[in-house]
C-alpha cells in the first residue's frame, strides 16, 4: 500500500490536496456540495460534487463574469471571497463578498445548470465572508465578518436581518462579537441553528496559524459565547480552520476545513465532529482532557449509502472536446470570446497582446493565461503545441505561475522559432524581475511538446522534445511560488508583444497531469 494511500475503510487528509480555498457545503439528501473562493479567476467560485465527503469532482461555477468592466483586466486577490452555500425553499442559495464592491447572492433550482447572475446584496466595501440563516419563523439574517485592509475594521462580526427572498438587508445591522482580545482576526461565520441554539462556526488567529472557534446564543440578540472547537494541537497540520459541517441521517457529523499549504495553496481536510452533551462540538480528536480537538491524519469514511469505485478527485487532465476548456481550467480575468479559436478536436488560444505591469510588459498580468491548481505536492503535465503564429514576437507555452512565475514557450522571431525560458518575480515593491534565455531553435513545421515535473517543495523542472519520448530537460530549475491569496498554478497561454489585427493561435492537442 502506498503511503499516500489509506487502510481499507478509512480515509486520509487532506481530502483535496489542491487550493480550494474557504470551502464551505451543505449535504441534500444523499449529495453534498462545496464552493470556495475563486479570488480573480473566471469563470468564479467552483461548485463540486460528492456522495462520500471524501471523493470530489467540479460540476459547475457560479457564474462567469460580473456586470463590471473592472474584472476585464487581471485584479489580483481582489473577486470572490469566501462563499456560502445553502439549501432553502427547494433552491441551492450561494452568499459571497467581493472585498471592494460588496456582497453578492446567487441562486438555481439544479447546482449543474445556470445559476442566477449575482444580484448585489449589499454595496459595502470591506464587508466580506457572508453566510445566510432562515429561521423558523420565517425572518432571513445574514452575517458577515470586516476585510480590515478595506473597512479599518477587524475581528468583528455583524447580523443583519435579511429580507427572505435574500436580495436586500432590512436593517442596519449589530456587531454581535468582537473578537480583539480573545478571538483575533475572527472572520468566514458560518451560520447554523441546532437545538434551540444558534451557532456561529468562525475561524480566528489568521491563516498559517489560526483556529476553529465557534460562537454560539439562546437568541439572535445574544448575549453570545466563544468556545475554540479544533487547533492544531500536538499535529503538523497548522492552522487548522475556515469551514463548514453537514450532519448524516445517521446523525453523524463532519467538518471541512482548509490548511494554508503555502505555494499549494489552502488545502482542504475533513474531520469527524461530534456534539457533547453540553451542546457544544468537539471536531477531530481529543488529546487533552477539556481543551479542543485537533485534527486525524486518518479516519473511518463516514457511514454514506455508496461509494464510488476507485478514488476520484478534481479534473485535471483534458483532451479539449469540441476544442473548449474543461471545468478545472480558469482565465486570470473575464473571459473574451476572442481569446479561443473555435476548432474540433484542439483547444486553439489566440496570441494577446501582453500587458503591462510596473512599466514593463508582463506575463504577470496576462488576463489569458488558462490556468488551473496544483492537484498535489508531486506531479507532471504534459502538453503538444502546435504553433501557428502570423507574426514576429508572438509566443505559446507551459507556465507555472504565481508572484514568482516561470514559462517554457515557443516564440517567433523573424524568419526563425526559438524555444525560450521566461521567468519573473515580484520584488516587496511590486517591481517585476524579468529574465529570459533562449534554449534553442526550432524548426517551424514541428509540433513541440513541453513537459514540466514538479517535485516536493514546488520544484519545477521544465523539459521539451519532438514527441513524448525523448526529453531535452532546461535548466536551471525554477521554485514555484503562490499568488495573491492564491497557491501557485499551471497552465497554457498564447500572447504577443505587439497589437496586430489577425493574430496566431497556440493549438494544443491535450494536456496531460500525472501523480
Amino acid at each position: 500500500m502506498a503511503n499516500n494511500e489509506a487502510r481499507p475503510g478509512y480515509y486520509k487528509n487532506p481530502i483535496l490536496h489542491a487550493d480550494y480555498s474557504d470551502p464551505d457545503i451543505i449535504r441534500v439528501g444523499d449529495d453534498f456540495y462545496m464552493v470556495s473562493s475563486s479570488f480573480n479567476h473566471f469563470p468564479a467560485l467552483p461548485v463540486l460534487h460528492s456522495r462520500d465527503l471524501v471523493n470530489w469532482k467540479i460540476i459547475n461555477h457560479v457564474f462567469s463574469a460580473f456586470n463590471d468592466k473592472t474584472y476585464d483586466t487581471m485584479q489580483p486577490g481582489k473577486g470572490v471571497w469566501a462563499p456560502s452555500i445553502r439549501y432553502h425553499d427547494g433552491k441551492f442559495w450561494v452568499f459571497f463578498s467581493t472585498p471592494d464592491e460588496g456582497i453578492f447572492m446567487s441562486f438555481t433550482d439544479d447546482p449543474r445548470s445556470k445559476w442566477s447572475a449575482p444580484h448585489c446584496v449589499k454595496t459595502a466595501k470591506g464587508w466580506i465572508d457572508p453566510c445566510p440563516l432562515w429561521d423558523d419563523d420565517g425572518r432571513a439574517w445574514l452575517v458577515h465578518a470586516f476585510a480590515h485592509s478595506r473597512s479599518g475594521r477587524k475581528h468583528q462580526l455583524q447580523l443583519i436581518e435579511m429580507s427572505p427572498d435574500g436580495c436586500s438587508l432590512l436593517s442596519e445591522g449589530k456587531i454581535i462579537y468582537d473578537g480583539a482580545l480573545d478571538q483575533p482576526t475572527l472572520e468566514g461565520p458560518k451560520f447554523y441553528k441546532r437545538n434551540g441554539w444558534y451557532y456561529i462556526f468562525a475561524p480566528a488567529g489568521g491563516v498559517e496559524t489560526g483556529w476553529q472557534s465557534v460562537l454560539r446564543a439562546r437568541k439572535l440578540s445574544g448575549p453570545w459565547e466563544a468556545r475554540v472547537v479544533l487547533h492544531q494541537g500536538q499535529t503538523s497540520i497548522n492552522g487548522p480552520h475556515q469551514g463548514g459541517f453537514v450532519e448524516l441521517e445517521n446523525g453523524e457529523c463532519w467538518f471541512i476545513h482548509f490548511q494554508d499549504a503555502d505555494l499549494y495553496g489552502r488545502i482542504v481536510h475533513l474531520q469527524p465532529m461530534r456534539w457533547q452533551s453540553d451542546d457544544w462540538p468537539l471536531v477531530g480528536e481529543k488529546h487533552t482532557l477539556n481543551g479542543p480537538g485537533q485534527p486525524v491524519k486518518e479516519h473511518l469514511l463516514p457511514s454514506v449509502a455508496q461509494y464510488p469505485q476507485g478514488s476520484q478527485a478534481p479534473q485535471t487532465s483534458d483532451d479539449f472536446a469540441n476544442g473548449k476548456p474543461g471545468l478545472q481550467w480558469q482565465w486570470q480575468a473575464h473571459p473574451q470570446e476572442k481569446w479561443l479559436n473555435p476548432t474540433k478536436d484542439a483547444l486553439s488560444l489566440a496570441c494577446q497582446i501582453m500587458p503591462e505591469y510596473q512599466g514593463e510588459q508582463a506575463l504577470y498580468a496576462q488576463p489569458n493565461l488558462l490556468l488551473q491548481k496544483f492537484p498535489a505536492r508531486e506531479f507532471s503535465a504534459t502538453t503538444e503545441l502546435h504553433a501557428q503564429f502570423q507574426h514576429a514576437d508572438e509566443l505559446s507555452g507551459l507556465i507555472i505561475y504565481g508572484e514568482r512565475y516561470a514559462a517554457l514557450v515557443l516564440e517567433q522571431r523573424k524568419g526563425q522559432r526559438k524555444i525560450v525560458l521566461i521567468s519573473a518575480r515580484m520584488s516587496d515593491t511590486g517591481i517585476l524581475h524579468q529574465q529570459q534565455r533562449d534554449i534553442a531553435d526550432w524548426p517551424s513545421n514541428t509540433p513541440l511538446w513541453l513537459r514540466v515535473n514538479v517535485a516536493s517543495g514546488g520544484i519545477c523542472h521544465f523539459s521539451y522534445g519532438e514527441n513524448n519520448i525523448d526529453w531535452q530537460p532546461v535548466s536551471p530549475c525554477f521554485a514555484a511560488g503562490k499568488g495573491k491569496w492564491v497557491g501557485a498554478k499551471l497552465g497554457i497561454f498564447a500572447a504577443s508583444r505587439q497589437a496586430v489585427e489577425q493574430p496566431g493561435n497556440g493549438v494544443y492537442s491535450h494536456f496531460k497531469i500525472e501523480l
